[in-house]
């Protein structure tokens, strides 16, 4: 049984990983033409990178927190919806702004930031499990 803790715990992962959701979407999909460039070659890409390796990993603590034990299944379909969901994302671009195009690139560094935070996630999980046993 989850103690009041546990709880506070779970819905705490649950507001950043939906905040975190909302952020990439915001991000993604204004203007900031404004905004002074950034020197850096393909760095969008690694921004892409990122959204998606904190999606991962915030969407994965949210999911376990309840269970020291990574269930693989929800951890694919994490990976998944964060794949997915940058797909959309690409598809509104192209479709609702006019500074802003869908670009197989970033579904690939998209693809890429998921599969880093799954890796990273297994990994904590594993150091955690082996460190504090039941």
């Amino acid at each position: 049984m989850p103690t009041k803790n546990s709880l506070v715990l779970k819905k705490g992962w649950l507001s950043l990983a939906i905040a975190w959701t909302a952020i990439i979407a915001f991000l993604c999909l204004v203007s900031f033409n404004d905004l002074p460039t950034i020197k850096v070659k393909s760095a969008d890409k690694y921004v892409h990178v990122t959204f998606h390796f904190v999606f991962v990993l915030l969407w994965g603590f949210y999911v376990t927190k309840s269970s020291e034990k990574i269930k693989i299944s929800k951890m694919i379909r994490i990976v998944a919806f964060s794949i997915g969901y940058g797909i959309l994302i690409e598809i509104l671009q192209e479709l609702l702004t006019t500074t802003r195009h869908a670009d197989i690139y970033d579904v690939l560094a998209n693809l890429t930031g998921a599969l880093l935070g799954l890796s990273v996630f297994a990994f904590i999980k594993r150091q955690k499990t082996a460190h504090h046993p039941k």
